[in-house]
């Protein structure tokens, strides 16, 4: 059973990651069941999060127990006794560890996002407390697909863009199979958050990359100098802040109904990149833009010699902000 005086115990893969820290932090900070959460560190981040850890509140920081680890290794890197007693306690994980840097090699994101996707089933196996392993994936696993893409639809025939995308849907399959499996189904939960942003309240980011190399080109241009944006100006651009993704993902693990289940955490109401623009500017005194610059153009551009090698991520804003796509968020 969960370790005594708590009513769950959490099982956190990823600390201290950006989304993983909000995760540990809704957790421990949140009016919610009394929680403590065992966290696997790998060994070369220790020291950020031990940094983390001190952060925190004092209360929060001694209900969080920090194991070194690694996500993408045989039982997490954690010896056969770590595991089996662990297990014993655990009820619910969170799965958080991720590549999503789009800089990164194929085989790198194939380590971690398929990799860790087989150790963590292996481990939620031996937890026979288990309610939930809340996976945390990305939308972009529809890749290239436009129009309405369902919570409860994976391969549709889409092309992936990148090796995140790739690796994630990869992943996602493994899941899927152990959900479905007529002996001894798992209960999981997959998330599937839209592009996400900084903190909505303190305004922390992770890195800027995506949505926030728009607003710095945007910002750093000469105030009356109004800028075209690359993409169509009617696309929706589904952004979701991390603290609201790390709040509904806490509230999905600890609901009865949500294993088996695949969630989208998106905006309902996404506003088109025209809209969207025109606040950034207006909120740091430039004019808005003069237009949008088609996507045909604005991606040979970032595929000029020089600019390949930096562009990825540029060019992977930009291809979300060419094609008109809507998450069904029904569950």
């Amino acid at each position: 059973m969960p370790r005594k005086g708590f009513d769950e115990v959490v099982l956190l893969t990823g600390f201290p990651s950006f989304r993983a820290r909000h995760v540990a932090q809704a957790i421990l900070e949140g009016t919610g069941p009394r929680a403590f959460v065992h966290a696997v560190v790998h060994a070369k981040l220790k020291d950020d999060a031990v940094a983390a850890l001190d952060a925190l509140p004092l209360d929060a920081r001694r209900r969080i127990h920090l194991l070194e680890g690694d996500a993408a290794a045989m039982d997490l890197g954690l010896s056969g006794a770590e595991l089996r007693e662990l297990g014993r306690e655990i009820d619910r994980i969170h799965h958080c560890v991720q590549v999503s840097y789009l800089g990164a090699d194929r085989a790198t994101a194939e380590h971690v996002n398929v990799g860790a996707a087989r150790e963590v089933i292996e481990v939620a196996r031996v937890c026979p407390h288990l309610r939930c392993l809340v996976v945390h994936s990305s939308a972009s696993v529809s890749g290239d697909r436009s129009g309405v893409v369902r919570e409860n639809e994976l391969d549709c025939g889409q092309r992936f863009r990148n090796p995140i995308e790739e690796t994630l849907a990869q992943a996602e399959r493994i899941y899927r199979r152990a959900m479905a499996r007529t002996k001894d189904p798992l209960p999981i939960a997959v998330l599937r958050p839209t592009m996400v942003v900084g903190d909505s309240a303190t305004g922390e980011v992770d890195r800027l990359d995506g949505p926030y190399l728009l607003i710095l080109l945007m910002l750093t241009a000469p105030p009356d100098l109004a800028l075209p944006v690359p993409g169509r100006a009617d696309v929706p651009l589904n952004v979701v802040p991390i603290d609201f993704v790390a709040r509904a993902a806490i509230a999905i693990g600890r609901d009865a109904r949500a294993p088996g289940k695949t969630f989208h955490l998106v905006d309902p109401t996404p506003l088109p990149a025209r809209r969207l623009v025109e606040l950034v500017a207006r909120a740091g005194g430039r004019r808005a833009p003069s237009g949008f610059l088609p996507a045909n153009i604005a991606r040979a551009i970032l595929r000029a010699p020089g600019i390949e090698r930096i562009a990825k991520s540029p060019r992977a804003f930009l291809e979300a902000m060419a094609v008109p796509v809507a998450y069904d968020h029904a569950n």
